[in-house]
């Protein structure tokens, strides 16, 4: 049976190009409403292919001009998704090094992880004195084109470094601070809000720089409420809930593939 197969080389790529877009479209939209809506056209688009196998011509129709007709509507829903996808691509500049870390297995670790019990004591001194504050935590895509909208720097992440920046009498309080591994790379960087963000109104500026940030990229985001000191967590551009500090710290280091300490 084996034998009768053609099988060559570009079905081989066609296949793995397939499977990388369908990975990536599946960690853009995983955990949000776009991810039923993307599983209810799939399910229509197997009982379509259905329908033509067993010749139902009056459902294989109907169900082909809906698929049809429901391209456009499928990029009006996922117009925020696409967007971002294309951002992707467009930050990776095709380096195939970079595409290949989106993949788990393809990932390394950096040589010098986040030092994520520094961050969040930080946070906590900073939410004590009601110091606002916005950091944005480097994942796997590049983050050069906010870097540039700021102040670049290079400097180690540690407590009274991020509690120094973020003091409501330092020049560099204004703005967010870039966190690569364990280096604070960028500080004063002015981070564009979207126009698709929807947050309740309670969230500030910082909160909406924030979610947009997070929509443009993979990056993490978290955020001090210089009005009552609440920390908040972005990701993907919407809120991260988390029940205390020791939650946030498992969510950050399970987004970072990084071990957590306990205490």
């Amino acid at each position: 049976m084996l034998e009768n197969l053609d099988i060559r080389l570009i079905d081989v790529v066609d296949v793995l190009l397939f499977a990388f877009m369908a990975y990536y479209l599946y960690r853009l939209i995983r955990g949000t409403m776009a991810m039923n809506i993307f599983i209810g056209v799939a399910i229509i688009y197997v009982i379509w292919k259905i329908t033509e196998r067993l010749h139902m011509r009056i459902m294989s129709e109907i169900l082909g001009s809906f698929l049809g007709l429901g391209v456009i509507a499928l990029l009006i829903v996922f117009q925020q998704e696409v967007r971002q996808f294309l951002l992707v691509l467009g930050s990776k500049k095709w380096n195939p090094r970079g595409i290949l870390s989106e993949f788990r297995f393809f990932h390394r670790q950096p040589a010098h992880p986040l030092d994520i019990d520094a961050v969040i004591s930080a946070l906590k001194n900073l939410s004590i004195k009601k110091h606002g504050a916005l950091i944005l935590i480097k994942k796997n895509q590049s983050l050069d084109f906010l870097k540039q909208k700021g102040d670049r720097t290079d400097i180690l992440v540690n407590e009274p470094i991020i509690e120094s920046i973020f003091n409501k009498t330092s020049p560099l309080h204004d703005g967010a601070a870039i966190i690569e591994g364990n280096r604070i790379v960028a500080t004063r960087v002015v981070i564009p809000i979207s126009p698709d963000v929807k947050l309740p109104k309670k969230y500030g500026l910082r909160h909406h720089a924030a979610a947009s940030a997070t929509m443009i990229s993979d990056a993490l985001a978290l955020v001090v409420s210089e009005e009552n000191g609440e920390i908040s967590f972005f990701k993907n551009g919407k809120s991260v809930k988390f029940k205390d500090l020791n939650d946030l710290k498992r969510k950050l280091a399970r987004e970072l593939d990084l071990p957590v300490r306990k205490g």
